[in-house]
């Protein structure tokens, strides 16, 4: 597993690229080995484990409650790009579904767009932008439609489907919100990860 990257940091924030396989907060078996325990601070929201890409953090309590307010509020942009089995009938659409994390939990309403960037053969590169920020509400929607992301172990059987990855396909490539302190508008990009580059470049159209 690669490290983490700081894209950007002030007193207030900072804006790092996550790698896959990193946890951002530890679990109750309480590793150490975790974005938020190795930079000394507090995540705005979260990323899967397998999830890579930017991830938005406060240097204390109250900026983190800041930014979190501003996550409720829908007032940060996220713009993911993933990985989907199979070909998706339509290019452009809103998945509007209630979703549920696990058996125990309630199903809560989430809201997800998708742009239809590229077909390749067995799977489709799409643009992903969720309008609500429920857990694993990214893959949880494209399970529901027939399309679960490519390596998702999760909420489909990867033996089911003939495209293999080694993680859930998923990355958190733009961030767009106003900052906590300044007010200014902050706008951030990074490039997908070299295991999603090579997994293209060894699937070509």
């Amino acid at each position: 597993m690669a490290g983490y990257k700081i894209i950007f940091e002030d007193d207030s924030i900072l804006v790092v690229d996550k790698p896959a396989g990193m946890l951002t907060v530890p679990t109750p078996k309480k590793e150490r080995h975790t974005l938020s325990f190795l930079l000394n601070a507090y995540p705005g929201h979260r990323l899967d484990r397998e999830t890579s890409g930017l991830i938005l953090l406060a240097r204390n309590r109250q900026i983190q409650q800041v930014l979190m307010d501003a996550f409720k509020e829908k007032r940060v942009k996220k713009r993911y790009l993933a990985l989907v089995q199979g070909k998706l009938e339509r290019k452009n659409a809103t998945i509007s579904r209630p979703v549920r994390d696990n058996p125990y939990s309630l199903a809560k309403h989430a809201i997800t767009q998708y742009r239809l960037l590229e077909e390749r053969k067995g799977f489709s590169v799409v643009e992903v932008i969720p309008f609500t920020g429920r857990t694993n509400q990214i893959r949880i929607h494209f399970k529901q439609i027939g399309h679960p992301l490519v390596g998702e172990r999760r909420f489909a059987f990867a033996k089911d489907f003939p495209i293999k990855f080694r993680r859930t396909a998923l990355h958190c490539a733009d961030l767009e919100f106003e900052h906590p302190v300044t007010k200014k508008e902050m706008s951030f990009h990074c490039d997908l990860p070299m295991d999603m580059q090579d997994f293209l470049m060894t699937h070509p159209p």
